[in-house]
């Protein structure tokens, strides 16, 4: 069973700081509530080919991965793959502005769970949604 989970929102900051903001994987425990850390393998900023290790907490359970950069276009998306975990995954933020000091922001998470999390699969997009 695939996972495909997608969440918007809207922030009222200017689309140059919330895409700075969110963009810079360092950032992703500060706003993704499941990431716990997340520690540069290549040397930052994030452009392509940037690969960053996280650890996340799903369902009482810790996940270790590892994302690469596959697209960046800076300002408007970054997307990343896993090349190393327990499944393979890939998810994409995309910003664009709604007015000159409000952006809408996408998140996008998407895969093919195995093992255990194949079985979770269901329980594993619902926390992803929340």
């Amino acid at each position: 069973m695939s996972v495909d989970v997608g969440a918007t929102i809207v922030i009222e900051r200017p689309i140059a700081e919330v895409s700075a903001f969110a963009g810079d994987p360092s950032n992703a425990p500060r706003w993704y509530r499941r990431i716990s850390s997340a520690a540069w393998q290549t040397d930052p900023p994030i452009s392509l080919g940037s690969r960053i290790a996280f650890r996340a907490r799903f369902l009482g359970r810790e996940l270790a991965y590892v994302y690469e950069v596959i697209e960046y276009t800076p300002g408007e998306q970054v997307a990343m793959q896993t090349v190393e975990g327990p499944f393979p995954m890939a998810t994409t933020y995309t910003w664009r502005p709604v007015g000159p000091r409000t952006t809408h922001m996408a998140l996008r998470n998407h895969g093919e769970p195995s093992g255990f999390a194949r079985l979770a699969a269901p329980l594993l997009a619902r926390a992803m949604r929340r």
